[in-house]
């Protein structure tokens, strides 16, 4: 075997452990044995981005991390959570659109003595850490060894008061090349930032594309945005066009490198919180998790397909599917945002919105806007359509009181172990099985660690059946106003499959 072929197995292994992919067909030789099932090895390391928490003086963030743990890692390894360079731009887009960001501290240089927020002991215990103000950047984290399967990074920040006023939670992402986020809004009481974050060294071109109710949305500033290496940059929805539109659904691709995306909507009378993407395109759709005291659900719906679409609306509920009067189906246009009012589709009972083809299936994206609270007193968060979690998802930043997980299994019945892990100060972590039944939603009070000190994470591992899909539900109330946030839970993606190089692979020399 000479150079290439090693090089390639090299590779290939290599680019496993990152991404979480990764296959390797080789042409049938002659004597060849049958091809060996691919191993599963957990994650050498993991790359998140944090978006910056809030520009309001009298924001409080606090960061919480957890990897689960995972067998067959290594024994060392390490985590953490450093600033991104801080930008010379206005963060009103303008200086993205121009690819004037600098990647430059405010004293002109290189940020190379940043301390980490937080950084890990051992997996299986949450580490915290907290920032307060207007003036905290958003951070890139990387995770090494035995850190890296699964880890998970939950950003909560409370805003007492002003626009978007609330509890703001997003879970830190992973860095990839498209994004899509139905639910965003130029109204003129929505202030809607997109945040872009590159963890990489060499600079990120990005394209961002709006999609309103009448099609394609001019904005020619949002074309060949350049986000510079190891910074973060926000922009105002509002500043890439002249068009106020109150459902809008918007598209990040990556023309070179990669960035973390987030949408942050706020709103002046109805709080805000975090809209995550929704999953990618597809037939069929979950969004897991509806508060059972939600007031009012805002269904946003798009499809990046020429031809139109037909999908039934079903509501997974703790009795079954169920269609809500008078929403038993919607139609959405090619290319264009549809938005349609639930109202209490809920009706104080756990629920998930499914949504389904009713004949040809053509991709679609979604998200839910979720009100709770009356009046003056209403407060906003969002749901996006979630993937399921193939073997094991982790929520962190858990409380004793004040969370409810809720899961869905929309096709088949299914069995999951939920595992609260100690707490952050102290605790021993415990473990619940529970069956979630077909076409239901059950919405759970967690089990809490036994002499809890601090906050504590979920990890929820599907043990048997069918799909199932999650969010956690994150309440804290103040000053009589019902501050929450909403996270859904996709697969951790701690394993990854890695090929054997058993069988001769010399025929790739030829």
């Amino acid at each position: 075997m000479n150079r290439t072929t090693l090089s390639l197995i090299a590779g290939v292994t290599a680019l496993a452990a990152v991404t979480g992919f990764a296959a390797l067909d080789t042409p049938d030789a002659a004597g060849a044995g049958p091809a060996t099932a691919a191993a599963q090895l957990p994650v050498e390391r993991t790359t998140l981005v944090c978006p910056t928490p809030s520009t309001s003086d009298i924001a409080d963030t606090a960061y919480t991390s957890f990897t689960p743990v995972t067998a067959g890692t290594s024994g060392t390894g390490k985590a953490q959570l450093l600033p991104a360079t801080e930008q010379s731009g206005t963060g009103d887009g303008k200086d993205a659109a121009k690819g004037g960001s600098t990647g430059k501290t405010k004293d002109g240089g290189k940020n190379k003595t940043a301390k980490s927020v937080l950084e890990p002991k051992e997996p299986g215990t949450p580490v915290t850490g907290d920032t307060s103000g207007g003036d905290a950047p958003a951070l890139i984290g990387t995770a090494e060894g035995k850190f890296a399967p699964g880890w998970t990074v939950q950003q909560t920040t409370e805003v007492a008061a002003g626009a978007g006023r609330g509890v703001l939670g997003v879970t830190c992402t992973a860095p990839d090349t498209q994004f899509w986020f139905p639910g965003a809004s130029t109204a003129a009481a929505r202030s809607d930032y997109i945040h872009l974050t590159n963890p990489d060294d060499s600079p990120a071109v990005v394209d961002i594309g709006l999609y309103g109710a009448e099609g394609a949305v001019k904005s020619p500033a949002g074309e060949g945005v350049t986000v510079a290496p190891h910074s973060s940059e926000p922009i105002l929805l509002s500043t890439l066009t002249d068009s106020a539109q109150q459902d809008l659904t918007v598209h990040v691709s990556v023309r070179s490198g990669r960035v973390g995306a987030a949408v942050q909507a706020l709103d002046n009378s109805l709080g805000g919180d975090w809209l995550a993407a929704s999953a990618d395109p597809a037939g069929s759709l979950v969004l897991p998790g509806i508060p059972k005291d939600a007031t009012d659900v805002r269904l946003v719906a798009f499809t990046p397909a020429d031809s139109d679409a037909d999908l039934k609306v079903r509501l997974a509920s703790p009795s079954g599917l169920i269609t809500p009067a008078g929403h038993e189906t919607v139609h959405l246009k090619g290319g264009m945002t549809t938005a349609i009012d639930l109202g209490e589709i809920t009706r104080e009972e756990a629920g998930s919105l499914v949504l389904t083809p009713t004949s040809r299936s053509v991709p679609v994206v979604a998200a839910l806007r979720v009100l709770r609270g009356k009046g003056d007193r209403q407060e906003t968060a969002f749901i996006p359509a979630a993937g399921p979690f193939v073997t094991r998802a982790t929520s962190p930043d858990n409380s004793a009181k004040g969370s409810t997980l809720s899961l869905t299994a929309p096709t088949a019945t299914a069995q999951v172990k939920v595992t609260a892990s100690a707490g952050s100060g102290g605790g021993t972590a415990v473990s619940k099985t529970y069956t979630i039944k077909e076409g239901t939603t059950q919405d759970i009070a967690p089990p809490v660690p036994s002499g809890l000190k601090g906050t504590y994470a979920l990890t929820v591992e599907r043990i048997s059946g069918g799909s199932v899909y999650g969010a956690r539900t994150l309440t804290a109330s103040r000053e009589g106003n019902p501050g929450f946030t909403i996270q859904t839970l996709p697969d951790d993606r701690g394993m990854v499959a890695v090929p054997h190089a058993e069988q001769d692979l010399s025929v790739l020399q030829k």
